[in-house]
């Protein structure tokens, strides 16, 4: 969750405390409670953390394994995962102003913290690389996906650089490695209506009004595989995999589409050939024209490499 202005708790290692409201309800402790609200985890852990002290309470004072349930309080702690594998790839800083951060994410590499990916975040990495605490994400890329990502390093000006999105004046390039279909004429715009399959979290098209529209053209072709550039008007989930997908040219070696695959682990062998090429805008703090462009290449099939298109 967000830092509110009271935390009690300062930044680690880039990352950001987070904090939970305790609902409405009577247990005979707040461990007790700790062990109802999250079953995945051994009340062992939940005793351990607490006989530490890593949970605390608004005024940053340690909670005890014995302390009371307190309804409507809070309790702030520094999420914990197991042992992140590193990734072994580099992102890159390609621009920095006051408020502005552009970099160049490599694939396999998550946007922010969440789930089991905590230090090995492009955001966490920037944070401790640029000394920038409040850095935070303007927009988001999947952990599969490389390319260019802007993030704001005063929250002042976030809302003002969110708003661009928001109202899309903002214009993306992506690139895709996928099969070539030769009875699809192209150029073509593609529009669907995507809703979110509530068993895995992947996207699909169904009937109803568009909410999503993609233009997609050829920029080269080998073979049984073809190189795209794929221009999303909208900014769906997963919205360039699953038109691709839909057109009967998933993208080479995305785990999700046409199929969701088994967790692939610690297996950096076969990156999601999807890349956020170049992205332009209107900064709306200081007036210029801004186009940034990732110098990373797609790999077909046998892995050589595609032919920068910049």
């Amino acid at each position: 969750m967000p830092k509110p202005s009271h935390c009690p708790l300062p930044q680690r290692d880039g990352i950001t405390p987070s904090y939970l409201e305790l609902p409405a309800g009577s247990w005979p402790s707040l461990l007790a409670f700790l062990v109802a609200r999250f079953p995945h985890v051994a009340e062992a852990a939940w005793l351990e953390r607490l006989q530490r002290g890593a949970l605390v309470d608004p005024d940053g004072v340690p909670f005890a394994p014995d302390s009371p349930y307190r309804a409507y309080s809070r309790i702030w702690y520094y999420r914990e995962v197991p042992r992140e594998t590193p990734v072994p790839f580099e992102e890159y800083v390609l621009y920095r102003d006051n408020q502005l951060v552009v970099a160049d994410k490599p694939h396999f590499l998550a946007c922010i913290p969440a789930g089991r990916h905590l230090q090995e975040t492009l955001l966490t990495r920037l944070r401790i690389k640029l000394d920038l605490p409040d850095l935070a994400p303007i927009h988001r890329l999947d952990r599969e996906t490389a390319g260019i990502m802007l993030f704001c390093a005063d929250p002042a000006y976030r809302g003002a650089y969110q708003k661009l999105f928001a109202e899309r004046r903002v214009e993306k390039e992506y690139e895709a490695i996928a099969p070539y279909r030769a009875d699809l004429a192209l150029p073509l715009v593609h529009r669907s209506r995507l809703e979110e399959r509530p068993e895995n979290f992947t996207m699909y098209e169904a009937d109803g009004e568009p909410n999503s529209e993609t233009r997609i053209s050829l920029i080269a072709q080998r073979g049984d595989w073809a190189h795209y550039r794929l221009q999303p008007h909208t900014g769906k989930k997963h919205q360039l995999r699953a038109h691709l997908c839909a057109l009967g040219i998933p993208i080479l070696h995305d785990p999700w589409y046409p199929l969701a695959l088994p967790d692939k682990g610690d297996d950096f062998s076969r990156p999601l050939q999807l890349l956020a090429r170049s992205i332009t805008f209107t900064d709306p703090v200081s007036g210029k024209e801004h186009t940034f462009r990732s110098e990373r290449v797609l790999r077909w099939a046998d892995g050589s490499s595609a032919p920068y298109s910049g």
